[in-house]
């Protein structure tokens, strides 16, 4: 009887609430604070059926769409004149150029050639502002020309700068993501064996090295090495026949602005021939196999897993995901090239932090350079906080990433496995004409690397690296040293010019027109 009673009241009040005459059309599309606009999930849903105009080609005709297949895209490329790798609007980067290569080879719809996002685009390394990859991969969709996936590569290829290669592409299934997916990566660094001298005698560095020996003794290795290169040096220097008037210009030359600089002229002349013979010394200096042991030995402590929260930016110690696994660490023969003599560092790594490697690179030169333990660098894995300063870009390349456990899964899917061995010869073509040699070139005519650790040697400020000392690591290591980001920086940004200012002859060689491809460029 109660429910009754309930069900008469009811269609008593819905016959009062209701509106008298038909109930109203529903609206094409429904404003957002009409709840049928949303989904379950909470996502606004378009009720606007009314159809796309289909964009039209050169002739006026409709494009066709064609179908899209998920793929990984193996590429390589030179980083100088970039801002690293992701998209990052306004500025130059290799993804930029990608898509655009894309979208102009077709293989890329008109229809998405607005948004990155709508083709999935996803790159399994990001790499810094100026930083090379022999091998990378961006997996997205992409049609495919009929002629089949060489074909597709070479209509990118010529779309693309000499300094930006594609090598291959490979169709994946559907739930492929070549980030999530890359089981680890293979970093290269290249570094002058003169970086393992030991700073220059008289500098700042140099003095606390000796002034904490005396304080704790027996911590620090004795360099013999490094203290005959210094003497050689010091040789060169009288044998130069300075004045001791050009001797007092020399150090007291600091030039305010450009228009200083270039007015003048003799002092920078002296300035030049007395930083020469600095310069040819270290370029003539042949690293001993003793100190080649103790820089291997310091890249050797960071094998296995580590808390690398002290070799990047911003992690806390007891964030979980500062703890990274470091496979394989090789540190090659040296070789010369153009009377330098090099070294080739590979990092077999699951994965990586910001700056981690050129940080991890930086503390192992540091202390094989000025003489402190090589468990010095155990120490940075604990809580205490230390600011390594990161070594120049310059030297830095992604080798390729590795997909050894996901490409089992391809070969059941039925899809080739994303290897590079395939490319071998032609990825060893393209870095030595498009990576080593501008790495090569630029340390000749920047002095990167010296500029770098001079730097480090002259930083006169108490206690900053007394990590680097027999003292060891105190509360002064926490202080941030960022001045050598900006004098690698400013290095990078001179570099880029000069890449800007030869396209830029190049294009007026074609054409005198002002709004070039080229115009557009944004270069910070």
């Amino acid at each position: 009887m109660l429910r009754a009673l309930t069900n008469s009241l009811r269609s008593l009040f819905s016959a009062v609430s209701a509106p008298s005459g038909p109930r109203p059309a529903r609206p094409t599309g429904t404003t957002a604070r009409d709840p049928r606009s949303r989904s379950k999930s909470g996502n606004r849903i378009n009720f606007d059926t009314t159809p796309r105009a289909p964009l039209l080609d050169a002739e006026g005709k409709p494009i066709v769409k064609k179908p899209k297949k998920k793929v990984a895209v193996m590429v390589g490329y030179c980083g100088t004149g970039y801002h690293g790798m992701q998209l990052n609007p306004p500025h130059k980067t290799i993804e930029g150029e990608l898509f655009d290569a894309f979208v102009k080879a077709g293989a890329i719809s008109p229809y998405n050639a607005d948004d990155p996002k709508k083709s999935g685009l996803i790159r399994a390394a990001r790499t810094d502002k100026g930083v090379h990859a022999a091998g990378n991969v961006v997996s997205l969709k992409l049609v495919i020309d009929e002629a089949g996936e060489e074909a597709t590569v070479e209509n990118i290829n010529k779309q693309l700068p000499d300094q930006i290669r594609v090598w291959g592409i490979e169709k994946t299934n559907k739930a492929f993501d070549c980030r999530k997916m890359c089981s680890s990566r293979v970093y290269e660094y290249l570094i002058p064996t003169y970086a393992f001298i030991a700073p220059k005698p008289g500098s700042f560095l140099a003095k606390q090295i000796i002034e904490q020996e005396k304080l704790n003794p027996g911590i620090t290795r004795p360099d013999e090495e490094s203290a005959k290169f210094w003497e050689k040096y010091e040789q060169l220097v009288k044998e130069a026949n300075f004045t001791e008037e050009e001797m007092e210009r020399i150090a007291e030359w600091k030039p305010t602005s450009v228009e200083e600089y270039e007015s003048d002229y003799d002092t920078v002349r002296l300035v030049k021939k007395f930083k020469n013979i600095e310069y040819n010394a270290k370029r003539e200096y042949r690293v001993s196999q003793e100190k080649l042991t103790v820089m291997r030995d310091a890249m050797a402590v960071y094998l296995g897993h580590h808390n690398f929260h002290n070799f990047t930016l911003g992690k806390h110690f007891k964030d979980p995901s500062a703890g990274r696994y470091m496979k394989e660490i090789t540190v090659s023969d040296p070789f010369v090239i153009d009377q330098t003599e090099w070294c080739s560092i590979k990092i077999h790594g699951q994965s990586f932090m910001l700056h981690q490697i050129r940080k991890m690179i930086a503390m192992a030169s540091l202390v094989t350079r000025t003489g402190c333990p090589v468990e010095r660098i155990t120490q940075c894995f604990n809580a205490d906080k230390v600011n390594i300063p990161k070594a120049p870009a310059l030297g830095l390349l992604l080798e390729q990433p590795v997909y050894s456990g996901y490409n089992q899964r391809l070969n059941d899917f039925g899809y080739n496995p994303l290897e590079f061995s395939k490319y071998e010869e032609k990825m060893q073509a393209f870095k030595m004409k498009h990576i080593y040699d501008k790495i090569y070139k630029e340390e000749v005519t920047e002095n990167v690397f010296n500029a770098f650790y001079n730097f480090i040697d002259s930083y006169a400020t108490e206690g900053v690296f007394d990590f680097l000392t027999a003292k060891g690591i105190t509360k002064s290591a926490d202080k941030e040293v960022d001045v050598p980001d900006k004098l690698t920086d400013a290095v990078d940004e001179k570099t880029e010019k000069k890449e800007e200012e030869k396209k830029g002859e190049k294009v007026e060689e074609k054409k005198d027109d002002k709004t070039s491809k080229f115009g557009s460029c944004t270069i910070c």
